[in-house]
C-alpha cells in the first residue's frame, strides 16, 4: 500500500505527467490493494478494482490462512489490512469489475465492500467471468471508465434505481440489450449455476424489466450499450 502511494507521488513529480489525471486499477490482489489505496490516497481521480474486495475474514479464498494464524493474530491482521477498514474513506468514482463465481472474492463480500465508499460507483459483473490476469485486463469498461473521467469521454451507462423486477438507468450511449441473470442455487457462491434471460427494454422510459423466475435465490440485471460495454445492478436475494 505504501509503495502504491509512493509511486503515485513519483508519477506526480514528473513534468510530463498531468497530476490531475491519474487513476488506479489492479487485478485480484491488485484489486484488493486498489480498494485500500482508494481510501488512503484521495489524489487519485478514480479507482477500478478487478475481483478484489474486503471482508476477507468472512468469506474468501484465505479462510484457511486466517485459521492457521489463530484467532488473535487473524483479528489483528484483519483490523490492519482488510479493505473494509479503509473503503469508507473513499470519495472517488469507483468501477467494480468481477464475475459471478469468483473463487477468491464472493458476491456478498463484494456487495458489502462496494457499498462502503461515499463516491459514485459502477458495477460491471459478468456471469462466470474467469479469474486471472488476462481475463481481468480484458474488460473494455475499465478504459472507457477512465476516459470518461480523465478525457471527458462518453461515460458508462448508470443504473439509477433497482426494484425486484426492474431497473431504471441514464445513458449517453444507446442501450442495445438488457438481461436478467439469476441463480436458483444456494450454498457456496463459487459453485452456483447462473442462468440468463432477456429483459424487456423500454428505451423511452429508460427502464428494463424481467420477471424473476420462481425459486431464484439471487439475481441482477445487466445492460449492454452500443459499444459492447456492460454495467450491472446490485444483486438481490430472497
Amino acid at each position: 500500500m505504501a509503495a502504491v502511494v509512493l509511486a503515485h507521488s513519483l508519477l506526480r513529480s514528473f513534468p510530463e505527467v498531468d497530476k490531475g489525471r491519474i487513476g488506479l486499477t489492479g487485478i485480484s490482489w491488485g484489486g484488493y490493494l486498489t480498494d485500500i489505496v482508494s481510501g488512503v490516497d484521495p489524489r487519485f481521480r478514480f479507482a477500478a478494482p478487478v475481483y478484489g474486495c474486503g471482508y476477507l475474514g468472512e468469506d474468501s479464498a484465505w479462510l484457511k490462512n486466517f485459521a492457521d494464524l489463530g484467532k488473535t493474530r487473524a483479528e489483528k491482521w484483519l483490523s490492519l489490512w482488510d479493505p473494509s477498514v479503509y473503503l469508507a474513506n473513499g470519495k472517488m468514482p469507483m468501477l467494480w469489475v468481477t464475475g459471478t463465481n469468483d473463487f477468491a472474492y464472493p458476491f456478498p463480500s463484494l456487495q458489502k465492500s462496494y457499498r462502503l465508499p461515499r463516491g459514485p460507483r459502477t458495477l460491471s459483473i459478468r456471469v462466470r467471468m474467469p479469474h486471472g490476469h488476462p481475463q481481468g485486463a480484458k474488460p473494455e469498461e475499465i478504459a472507457a471508465f477512465a476516459a470518461s473521467i480523465l478525457r471527458h469521454g462518453v461515460p458508462l451507462p448508470r443504473i439509477t434505481a433497482t426494484e425486484r423486477d426492474s431497473i431504471r438507468y441514464n445513458s449517453r450511449s444507446t442501450i442495445v440489450k438488457a438481461e436478467l441473470n439469476y441463480t436458483r442455487d444456494s450454498g457456496r457462491w463459487q459453485d452456483r449455476k447462473w442462468e440468463t434471460v432477456a429483459a424487456q427494454l423500454d428505451a423511452g422510459a429508460r427502464r428494463a424489466a424481467a420477471q424473476v423466475p420462481q425459486g431464484a435465490t439471487a439475481w441482477f440485471f445487466n445492460l449492454t450499450d452500443d459499444r459492447g460495454l456492460v454495467v450491472s445492478s446490485e444483486h438481490k436475494t430472497n
